[in-house]
């Protein structure tokens, strides 16, 4: 077993490193105050792009600093709008299967196995739940149970507030009437339950790299969404897509919020992100040729001057 034998370096020697490499570092005091507030291998997911010999990390001709900083400040901003984005659909979600599941199946649907497919996965949740109770300092969750004993769980209403998208999306997922999943996804103007599912999962994935602050651009999602079918409303005609890549979740999202009549404002703020920074590569991030022409992002480019 080898053994880890490397000292901490000091900003100074970082940027010595850095430039040791072959990086091109035009203002130091600058870097200085970046990698004081970026941790250097944070920033060397940024770097990792200009890099001519991935084991040496020897730097290709002309790459700079300020260029990495660029591809982070792209990045950053990047997470702040799908991170809003992403919260607005949580809400949305939330609210609709509270709504429709407790109507048809009573205040406590979440608590009855007869009502879920897969026991092993119901009991999951449950405990999943029950931990989010056991946390919360919420009002409305202390008012409850100074009044109420039983059940175990207050009403859906109350509990599933404290749900994470993913266990939102696993409740989901679970739950057997599939007639009545089915009029959740309609609402979003998605053909069926399977498609809001994959979508549920893949939006719960990206949320969890927009709360750790984790790369996005270039990044391979492990939770791939459903591309290839027939939509109610305006969606792409290319369904060669990478899944894995974020422009297939941009796609999903800003479809999303088309239906929940939200979409022009998110498409606009990318629209205007890629433009603000030309240099960064699409493709990394799984943008087809001529995407800005499909149906779903077309509307939108015509309205925008730049």
């Amino acid at each position: 077993m080898n053994i880890y034998t490397k000292q901490p370096l000091s900003i100074s020697d970082q940027i010595a490193n850095l430039r040791r490499l072959g990086l091109i570092i035009a203002d130091e005091a600058f870097a200085e105050k970046i990698l004081g507030e970026v941790s250097y291998f944070r920033l060397a997911a940024y770097l990792r792009p200009m890099e001519a010999d991935k084991r040496t990390h020897q730097f290709k001709p002309d790459s700079t600093f300020e260029n990495a900083v660029s591809l982070y400040e792209f990045d950053n901003t990047l997470r702040q709008y799908l991170f809003a984005a992403i919260q607005r659909i949580e809400v949305a979600l939330r609210s609709k299967i509270i709504q429709h599941f407790s109507m048809k199946y009573g205040a406590f649907w979440f608590m009855e196995m007869s009502l879920h497919i897969n026991e092993h996965r119901f009991l999951e949740n449950l405990s999943f739940l029950d931990k989010e109770l056991q946390r919360s300092k919420e009002d409305f969750i202390r008012e409850h149970f100074c009044k109420y004993d039983k059940p175990e769980f207050p009403p859906a209403w109350k509990t599933l507030e404290l749900a994470s998208l993913g266990t939102l999306s696993k409740l989901y997922y679970n739950f057997a009437d599939k007639k009545v999943k089915k009029c959740i996804a309609r609402e979003f103007n998605l053909p069926h339950h399977e498609v809001l599912e994959s979508w549920m999962r893949s939006l719960a994935a990206l949320r969890n790299h927009c709360a750790h602050h984790s790369r996005l651009w270039n990044r391979r999602l492990n939770a791939t969404p459903q591309m290839n079918m027939r939509m109610r409303g305006h969606w792409i005609a290319n369904h060669q897509v990478d899944a894995n890549k974020l422009y297939a979740v941009l796609c999903c999202i800003a479809y999303w919020l088309d239906a929940m009549k939200y979409g022009d404002d998110f498409k606009f703020c990318i629209f205007q992100l890629l433009h603000a920074y030309p240099s960064v590569d699409t493709a990394a991030m799984g943008f087809p040729k001529g995407w800005e022409k499909e149906q779903l992002w077309e509307s939108i480019k015509s309205t925008i001057i730049f």
